[in-house]
């Protein structure tokens, strides 16, 4: 991933006050309760294009956060010191398919 796209993931996880590590129930959870805050119809009568736009946001950093965990099920927020293990990952990703998968002896 590139440094524009950990942004838009760090900024996710603080709109939602995560943890470096929320499993997705959490982040379900996060984002039904500032939905519950921010629908337009729980808006003042000249708010309501403001809490539209902001509906807007939250689901947009929802289904980010939703694509960054189907795909790479790692924290979210880099680890400076430590890379990942290339073999790790690749076992992670792909251990259990039986073509690219360490055989069972």
């Amino acid at each position: 991933m590139n440094k524009k796209e950990w942004q838009a993931i760090e900024q996710a996880r603080e709109l939602f006050q995560l943890g470096e590590q929320a499993t997705a129930d959490e982040m379900k959870q996060a984002y039904r309760r500032m939905c519950k805050k921010y629908h337009p119809d729980r808006a003042e009568k000249g708010e309501k294009k403001r809490y539209a736009e902001i509906m807007c946001h939250l689901t947009e950093s929802y289904d980010l956060l939703m694509r960054y965990i189907k795909k790479y099920r790692f924290p979210l927020k880099p680890d400076k010191d430590t890379l990942y293990d290339p073999e790790d990952w690749w076992m992670h990703r792909f251990g259990d398919d039986p073509l690219w998968g360490r055989k069972k002896r």
